[in-house]
């Protein structure tokens, strides 16, 4: 574990500020679930709360499922991370941190079809050596967990990828 330099003060209320400049490092944003936690008696330890992290493996076999029916590279992410990939890509995107278009993509709570020209870098190190994407949100309670992807290398994804997504989508939803 890296040290910071940071001290911070306990209130009368048991409340402790988060500074900035960690919360910018950590893509903390306000209102998001933080896990409280130690791992012996003098480290506490806070943690990024992602509840389909917790379905890491449940993802993965889900994606997989997914694939062998599609044909086509399937991702299940949380609002940071890519957390379980299924096709030939799985080192190209496994425990990568998301671009910034995928996160604003997310954002708007809605399914996104992109074809050709239309397509994004997922990570923003790979290049886009695919030819259609289907991003679905996973949504529970209202908030964004994360998201259901599919990329293709056929010239069009057609309506039978988004109906997987989202029914991908919305399982993962309920699992969580």
């Amino acid at each position: 574990m890296k040290a910071t330099g940071i001290v911070r003060r306990i209130d009368e209320l048991g409340r402790v500020v988060i500074p900035k400049e960690l919360r910018r490092t950590m893509h903390l944003r306000e209102g998001e679930e933080l896990e409280i936690f130690t791992d012996n008696q003098d480290d506490l330890i806070f943690r990024k709360f992602s509840p389909i992290k917790r379905l890491k493996e449940f993802a993965g076999e889900y994606s997989e499922a997914l694939f062998e029916t599609s044909g086509n590279i399937v991702m299940v992410c949380d609002k940071d991370t890519v957390i379980a990939v299924a096709g030939d890509k799985k080192n190209t995107y496994t425990d990568k941190p998301l671009a910034g278009k995928l996160e604003r993509l997310m954002s708007l709570r809605k399914p996104a079809v992109l074809n050709g020209g239309d397509v994004i870098s997922l990570t923003g190190e790979e290049t886009a050596d695919y030819k259609g994407q289907v991003i679905v949100p996973i949504l529970a309670r209202g908030d964004i967990l994360g998201a259901v992807i599919m990329i293709t290398n056929r010239n069009r994804t057609d309506a039978a990828d988004l109906k997987l997504c989202d029914a991908a989508a919305l399982f993962l939803s309920y699992q969580a």
